[in-house]
């Protein structure tokens, strides 16, 4: 679990620690804040470090069979960013941080993680993806780099998939849109959000696991809504 202390990765945490189908859940962010918890081992990683990416993994490596990995990171305000309105408040370093956070981070994870999955039986790569990054979707416009940022998210994990099918062909790789949640993420935003549509960060950590469960191998390379829904490219 990468992004562990997050709003929906500790709720990630939480549902797989008390899952008896989970044998050890090892628990990365970039400051591990965790109680002690049966089945849960609390690591540090900085997903902009690709050094401190390959010594996770290795430490993943060490704590036996690998079935599920889930990428909860994401940046989309904060660190002097946010979204854009306009190409006018487009910047070289804003764009270049959100796509460290958002595309080249996963993919690095991805790189160092993938190899470690089993390559027979089933297995999951996964991670936080958005329908904003869908460019079939985008009606709007704005939100420059997070929407662009989450489009290559969604290429390197459709790529990603074609390489896993041929090294484990029952494995996994996927995008989830868990819609907006109740986080430190969408609080700027959650004014322009219905109240019935604003989801508890458990409640969308459980309906995304119940979402992986159901996907079969030939779903690898999308990326799904919360309810299932397969959201266009």
């Amino acid at each position: 679990m990468v992004g562990a202390t997050g709003g929906i990765g500790s709720a990630f945490v939480a549902l797989l620690a008390r899952d008896a189908g989970v044998g050890r859940v090892l628990a990365l962010s970039r400051r591990p804040t965790f109680d002690q918890q049966a089945h849960v081992v609390a690591a540090t990683v900085d997903i902009t470090d690709e050094a401190s990416i390959a010594a996770a993994a290795e430490q993943a490596r060490s704590m036996g069979e690998l079935r599920l990995v889930i990428v909860a990171t994401g940046l989309l305000h904060g660190q002097g960013i946010s979204p854009e309105k306009n190409w006018g408040a487009l910047t070289g370093d804003a764009l270049a941080r959100v796509f460290a956070v958002n595309s080249i981070g996963p993919a690095l994870v991805a790189k160092h993680f993938l190899p470690l999955l089993p390559r027979r039986g089933r297995s999951v790569f996964a991670t936080l993806s958005a329908r904003v990054g869908s460019i079939e979707d985008n009606r709007l416009g704005g939100w420059y780099a997070y929407r662009a940022s989450k489009a290559a998210l969604n290429m390197l994990l459709r790529t990603f998939a074609i390489e896993l099918a041929r090294r484990a062909p029952e494995a996994l790789c996927i995008g989830l849109h868990p819609g907006t949640v109740d986080t430190g993420l969408s609080k700027p935003f959650q004014g322009n959000v219905a109240p019935n549509t604003l989801r508890q960060p458990e409640d969308m950590a459980a309906r995304l696991l119940e979402v992986i469960r159901r996907l079969r191998p030939e779903d690898s390379g999308g990326v799904f809504a919360w309810d299932g829904a397969r959201l266009p490219a």
